[in-house]
């Protein structure tokens, strides 16, 4: 029986549930950040980059603007603002039969937001190791 991937990520997402976030995530997810040049292959460094995602993006100001979805896949378009910036993104995401996240993209724009997106989510990652 599938979930309703989209649905279930927009609960994730709103609670900042870390817990269903990896319940959502499927073994081999690819994780694509808009700051780090390679694919992070594996539900353990997606969730770990999605986890602190959720600290760095989703505040007061957090939004979908927009969404596509079909079969297997969709494109959720954001805007956020972050220490004073503007940023406009989208997540693209793919799902599998029973609906577990195999793909997470997240396109963001201008300039000056992936710049603020890289430093923040720098910040936030050495801390969730420890």
């Amino acid at each position: 029986m599938s979930i309703d991937t989209m649905a279930v990520w927009h609960q994730v997402a709103k609670d900042r549930d870390v817990k269903g976030l990896y319940e959502l995530l499927h073994d081999d997810a690819v994780f694509h950040s808009p700051v780090v040049h390679t694919p992070q292959i594996g539900k353990a460094i997606a969730g770990k980059y999605l986890s602190a995602a959720f600290d760095v993006f989703f505040n007061d100001s957090f939004t979908y603007v927009r969404e596509v979805h079909g079969d297997g896949h969709g494109m959720l378009e954001f805007e956020v603002e972050i220490d004073g910036v503007k940023v406009n993104g989208v997540d693209m995401i793919s799902w599998d039969e029973a609906g577990l996240i195999t793909d997470f993209k997240v396109m963001i724009r201008p300039l000056k937001g992936v710049n603020i997106i890289h430093q923040n989510m720098g910040a936030m990652l050495p801390a969730q190791s420890s």
